[in-house]
């Protein structure tokens, strides 16, 4: 399989100088209350609030992994690895392996990919409405301390129909699945011309947004109490990307970083899945390793995926039909090589976060990866004991937690975990209402 080798990297060119919140809004022509932005601090305070910031990345891949060949069969730190955790044997104390965990009322089989990190219930049913995505969320508190809120990535997507990162307000953000496209966001600069360009479009989308407003303020007199509260959480979605204009506008003037790696090619076949995959995994590398994003999201759309390469191995069918393999043998074979090469990625995937050192510590320790699923066992589409991987943010791995099979625990417990890592006052979001049973992080030296 072709490796994209990555180089050094350097990290983006502060400013100068301190941004005068005054002089920035009188420039930009708008009175608005900006969020703290390290980029409108001094120098000094930018060094002690960016050195080791934490990330995350979540991964779904919508057909799962063969439950058998995952779960170990006993639980706590000394527990006996899987025939696929063998493969991540070198990275033991690195992750967490969850069995008996699952989202509340996420039911519907393939439907539920779309609630992988929302939690929200019965996908299936007539009417359904998604709530916001974890990614998003998250955004919402600490997006603006980079160029890019998110990265919301696919491999071999529909798109515009599937995906794991949704707004407040239930809408699905595409997710982009050209790994050149990527590298061309993170790292090409664009000209003078272009810069001006993109300006005139954030203004006028600014100038939209503002007319927008105004008008709904006549309507508003207009409306009834349930009808007023409707329009108040729209308002408040518009005033939201108002603030976000804003803080891209900033970013249009302000360097990219500066990376030796090659840009990629993109893989011109659907077959290539696993290609594309390493890809997104290495731009998601790079992306956290020159600070252009904290959040990223990879949908792995399986479901749409055919008959895909697999070094090694021969895969004759395609790879939904091997999810509904009826134990054949042949088929059981075909998709144990896929489990085990998404395995094998992962591994390579910790092995390159856990080279990058960061005051010390690994880019791994700085960076939550969950890689999980939204059916326990997709020959069947059960959503219940979803197989799932926790690696790296500094917590106390090496171990298999074991819920209840028969009432199984909030895997958006995890979720609420993962947003007081990310330095998110949060008691709950969605189902989650607790933080994540057994998991707690390195105690600080």
């Amino acid at each position: 399989m072709p490796r994209n080798v990555l180089a050094r990297t350097s990290k983006p060119r502060a400013f100068p100088g301190p941004l005068a919140r005054r002089q920035f809004l009188r420039g930009a022509g708008v009175s608005l209350a900006l969020p703290a932005l390290e980029a409108l601090a001094p120098a000094s305070a930018r060094a002690q609030t960016a050195d080791s910031p934490m990330r995350m990345l979540a991964v779904c891949n919508n057909l799962g992994l063969l439950p058998d060949q995952f779960f170990p069969t006993d639980a706590g730190r000394n527990y006996t690895p899987s025939p696929y955790l063998q493969t991540l044997q070198p990275h033991r104390n690195d992750f967490t392996v969850f069995s008996g965990v699952s989202h509340p009322d996420v039911d519907g089989g393939h439907p539920a990919d779309i609630c992988f990190l929302t939690g929200a219930p019965h996908p299936g049913r007539g009417g359904f409405r998604n709530t916001i995505s974890l990614d998003q969320h998250a955004a919402e508190h600490i997006g603006h301390l980079t160029r890019f809120p998110y990265l919301a990535l696919g491999v071999n997507v529909a798109q515009g129909k599937r995906g794991i990162s949704w707004t407040g307000s239930g809408v699905l953000i595409p997710a982009e699945e050209k790994p050149s496209e990527v590298f061309k966001r993170l790292f090409v600069t664009a000209t003078g011309d272009e810069i001006v360009a993109q300006e005139r479009r954030l203004q006028l989308g600014a100038s939209i947004l503002d007319a927008i407003a105004d008008q709904s303020k006549v309507v508003l007199q207009r409306l009834g109490a349930r009808d007023r509260d409707r329009m108040d959480q729209y308002l408040t979605g518009v005033r939201d990307l108002e603030k976000r204009l804003e803080v891209q506008k900033l970013w249009e003037r302000r360097p990219k970083p500066v990376v030796t790696a090659l840009p990629p090619g993109d893989p011109a076949s659907t077959k290539q899945y696993f290609v594309k995959l390493k890809l997104m995994y290495d731009m998601s590398k790079l992306a956290f390793e020159t600070d252009s994003t904290r959040l990223v999201t990879l949908m792995l759309d399986s479901v749409s995926s055919p008959a895909v390469e697999v070094q090694g191995a021969q895969i004759k069918d395609g790879y939904h039909n091997l999810s509904h393999h009826g134990k054949a043998p042949e088929k059981l074979d075909q998709l144990k090589a896929i489990d085990q090469m998404h395995m094998q990625l992962l591994s390579e995937l910790f092995a390159d976060l856990k080279a990058v050192k960061e005051n010390g510590v690994s880019l791994l320790d700085r960076t939550m990866v969950l890689y999980g699923t939204n059916l326990g066992n997709a020959h069947t589409h059960v959503t219940t004991n979803l197989p799932t991987l926790f690696a790296g943010g500094g917590f106390n791995h090496g171990q298999h937690l074991a819920f209840n099979k028969d009432r199984n625990y909030p895997l958006t417990n995890l979720f609420v975990t993962m947003l007081q890592r990310l330095g998110i006052p949060a008691k709950r979001f969605s189902t989650g209402t607790s933080t994540m049973a057994g998991l707690e992080p390195v105690a600080a030296a």
